[in-house]
């Protein structure tokens, strides 16, 4: 009918690449895409290289990407565009998270420079949240030809100083969601994933595109 939006592509191949060079990323995503039985790939094992991200938003740089990899691979590819996005700080990192101290990527100068630019503003705010897009890519010439499946999760939380815990990566140790008392840094990893911007964004796109 007219005004309504297309049915979600469903996902029927048994192996996809996961875009990203990440290894903690590509971890937490082959985790979560454990009950579907699905074979995964990164794009780094695959010899894959990583795109401009040239988007300003979440949901470009994860269609960016997950496209490149597709076409890149001939495989279905999933690709996540993450940030965390601090209130008092206009929502900077956002897009900009993993290159925000600059290269080579070290999250541990990016924690640092966050509580930095805090304590420059004197912000009492201390209110973050963390942001997935995900991007589902089918390669041109596969089945219908090029597609790309969107869903953005997040989760809402505080910042803390100084970092706690080595699990999980990012800026997990300084991130403490809302109700708990402990970082993701600190949380099981089992535990973060059912409660993640990536555990909400995935549970919104299994549900649409994915059959177990």
């Amino acid at each position: 009918m007219t005004g309504q939006s297309a049915p979600a592509r469903k996902m029927t191949d048994a192996k996809l690449v996961v875009a990203s060079h990440n290894e903690g990323k590509v971890r937490e995503i082959r985790d979560l895409l454990a009950p579907f039985g699905i074979e995964t790939l990164s794009a780094a094992e695959l010899g894959l290289g990583e795109p401009e991200e040239t988007g300003t938003t979440f949901r470009a740089n994860a269609e960016l990407k997950a496209r490149a990899a597709a076409q890149g691979s001939g495989l279905v590819a999933l690709a996540d565009d993450s940030g965390l996005a601090v209130t008092a700080l206009d929502g900077a990192p956002g897009i900009y998270s993993a290159r925000w101290a600059g290269e080579p990527r070290d999250f541990t100068r990016a924690m640092e420079k966050v509580e930095h630019e805090l304590k420059q503003k004197q912000a009492t705010d201390r209110s973050a949240r963390f942001v997935c897009g995900l991007a589902l890519a089918w390669p041109a010439g596969h089945e219908q030809g090029a597609h790309v499946e969107y869903r953005e999760g997040d989760v809402k939380g505080t910042l803390v100083w100084p970092p706690r815990g080595t699990q999980g990566f990012g800026y997990d140790p300084i991130f403490v969601p809302d109700g708990f008392d402990i970082t993701f840094g600190e949380m099981d990893p089992a535990e973060k994933h059912k409660m993640s911007h990536r555990a909400d964004a995935f549970a919104q796109l299994t549900h649409d595109c994915f059959v177990r």
